[in-house]
């Protein structure tokens, strides 16, 4: 069975600027607190999905392939407002995030601040990566 991915539709893409990899940078913010979630990459395929399914799905880099956010983890993002920058290279993605965002159990993957001249923690691990992707630590 093939599976028919959606377009993206022209009004979307004349004002995106892609990179050489056909990628865009994507920040995830929580809609209601303003919460910075995360920061992936998109491609034309991924906002195509985005856009038709209202969930986020995200260019895995590392994996080359699409990643829909909370597919292993049941993480997942909604999509509430999709925003871009002047330029059109930058996309800011307004989500409803299911529980935790990092990998790592972290509500945020931007858990860690420069503080008095050393890196300091600042959210602490909700759930184990272990329990989030049901395998044993």
């Amino acid at each position: 069975m093939t599976t028919t991915l959606p377009v993206l539709s022209p009004e979307v893409e004349a004002v995106l600027a892609f990179d050489e990899r056909g990628l865009v940078p994507a920040v995830a913010q929580q809609f209601d607190t303003g919460e910075v979630l995360m920061l992936a990459w998109m491609n034309r395929d991924s906002i195509a999905e985005t856009l038709a399914t209202g969930q986020v799905c995200y260019w895995s880099r590392s994996r080359q392939k699409l990643w829909r956010k909370g597919e292993s983890s049941g993480q997942v993002q909604r999509l509430v407002e999709l925003r871009v920058d002047c330029d059109g290279d930058m996309l800011l993605l307004k989500v409803d995030q299911t529980g935790v965002c990092c990998h790592t159990g972290r509500r945020s993957c931007l858990f860690r601040a420069w503080r008095d001249g050393k890196w300091v923690e600042i959210q602490r691990v909700l759930i184990s990566p272990g329990t989030l992707y049901g395998h044993s630590e």
